[in-house]
């Protein structure tokens, strides 16, 4: 909701209203080209929900869906369901994600496995430890618990 639509009254009698006064009424300023935390939390949600859709589809190495998934691929067509674009590879996607720290993750942030400065492995958060991930040849898209602490977090923008 846009400060517009919470201060009607206020926009009414005085024609504008400054930054100060839309920040002291609860309002809120909406910048073009700035995602908001809560536009991103609500992309992050639908990719989440997108994943867990995926329960049980096959991986196979380079596809993106929507029946079979290798880790990136997962990734990759969650977030393009919930409206954003991500590159095709573990490495491309974190590159292009904004890093963040273990103790600022939230739910549908993007967990990278990693060798040295090597991202092999992608998955989405989904909380108390877990995440969905397509893991290998012979697997199924499935919620499992980090099993490794040598991980880094992005959050897709």
């Amino acid at each position: 909701m846009t400060a517009l639509n919470r201060v009607p009254s206020l926009l009414t009698r005085a024609g504008t209203a400054s930054a100060l006064t839309i920040a002291a009424v609860g309002g809120s300023i909406v910048v073009p080209g700035v995602a908001s935390d809560a536009e991103a939390a609500t992309v992050a949600s639908k990719a989440l929900k997108v994943a867990a859709s995926k329960k049980g589809s096959p991986y196979r190495y380079g596809a993106t869906g929507p029946g079979r998934f290798d880790c990136s691929g997962l990734t990759l067509y969650s977030f393009k369901k919930a409206g954003k674009k991500l590159p095709r590879t573990a490495q491309q996607q974190y590159n292009k994600t904004k890093h963040i720290s273990a103790s600022s993750r939230k739910l549908g942030d993007l967990v990278f496995f990693h060798s040295g400065s090597n991202v092999y492995h992608v998955g989405i958060y989904a909380g108390k430890g877990k995440i969905w991930h397509s893991p290998k040849t012979g697997d199924v898209v499935r919620l499992q618990k980090l099993w490794t602490k040598n991980v880094w977090y992005g959050r897709v923008r």
